[in-house]
């Protein structure tokens, strides 16, 4: 893997790296470790997918989604992971790879649409 080039400070802890549509593999780790540094939870939710609530009813018993109105506090905090993994990745990227993953609903989405994009699939 080549290095990027003009990369001779160091970059901002604060802000995600930035993905302009080369070297791929180099900012797909350091994006990895900042989200993880941010919160690992927010990695899980990039791995997994977002969080759904669901609430049981009837017998037998079957899940269902909830209503916004429904929710409680520890769902919308869960729910919230998901769009700060959305933040991470869409801030970390350039208008070019915006337009791949703007219809993505999730961060998995997103995650998985780069990745296709610039490793292919198997």
């Amino acid at each position: 893997m080549a290095t990027p080039p003009n990369f001779e400070e160091g970059q901002s802890t604060y802000r995600p790296p930035r993905f302009n549509g080369q070297y791929y593999g180099w900012w797909k780790t350091r994006m990895h470790d900042f989200i993880m540094a941010e919160d690992s939870d927010l990695w899980d939710v990039i791995c997994d997918g977002p969080f759904v609530t669901t609430k049981n009813l009837g017998d037998p018993v079957v899940a269902i989604p909830k209503t916004r109105k429904e929710f409680n506090d520890t769902d919308r905090k869960a729910i919230e992971k998901n769009f700060c993994a959305k933040k991470n990745l869409v801030c970390g990227i350039g208008p070019d790879e915006y337009n791949r993953i703007s219809a993505c609903q999730s961060a998995k989405k997103i995650w998985k649409a780069l990745q296709s994009a610039h490793e292919g699939t198997t």
